[in-house]
């Protein structure tokens, strides 16, 4: 089922992830934010926004890695069903150590809404995957399928500030070993915008 999402703020890293994005869809206007890449400029750019003016709720849209075992395929749209820092705490001699085994509180980063049919859980990672065995590793650990640099730092946020939110990307690429030739940003990213799009649609046709 689709809610009403009302007042829309659309958040995406680069000019090639939002290009396209229309300014309304059935009548609602959106107000899109352009982030910049990584989680700070993310988290940044999300509060900034919603300190000038509230929303109902916060989609991401863009583009991101399938994790080895997902699969998942280029050119697949799927959104989030959680999300997760994979980066976030401490190396040691026996392995990566998150903010729980450090003794910290764990971060809780589910979403609300879903732009599209298939929910799998979501990866932010401040450095990107460059070979298969890291790309193994951070599966295996968090349980992962879809690797950014954005996401969970953007849920965070609408978290903290009692906003709905959900996530959407298209996959360019396998996280793992960086081939850049078989990368597919501009079609994955223009898979996500339509999906987001036709999603939206319906939402606005059930809020009449």
């Amino acid at each position: 089922m689709i809610e009403n999402v009302g007042d829309l703020v659309i958040c995406y890293a680069t000019p090639l992830e939002g290009a396209g994005l229309p300014g309304s869809v059935a009548g609602r206007a959106l107000r899109l934010v352009e982030t910049g890449v990584g989680p700070v400029n993310a988290a940044f750019a999300l509060t900034r926004a919603l300190s000038a003016s509230p929303a109902d709720a916060v989609i991401v849209c863009g583009v991101g890695g399938a994790y080895p075992s997902s699969r998942l395929e280029t050119g697949d749209v799927v959104c989030a069903s959680t999300e997760s820092y994979g980066d976030l705490g401490a190396d040691s001699p026996d392995g990566f150590l998150d903010l729980g085994a450090l003794g910290f509180p764990a971060i809780d980063l589910t979403l609300d809404l879903f732009p599209a049919e298939r929910r799998v859980p979501f990866v932010t990672c401040a450095t990107c995957t460059g070979t298969d065995a890291r790309a193994a590793e951070i599966e295996r650990r968090t349980g992962g399928a879809v690797e950014s640099m954005e996401g969970a730092a953007i849920v965070h946020v609408a978290r903290l500030m009692g906003v709905r939110v959900g996530e959407v990307r298209g996959i360019s690429n396998r996280a793992g070993l960086r081939d850049r030739a078989s990368w597919r940003l501009e079609e994955a990213a223009a898979a996500a915008r339509q999906a987001l799009v036709e999603w939206i649609e319906t939402a606005g046709a059930a809020a009449c």
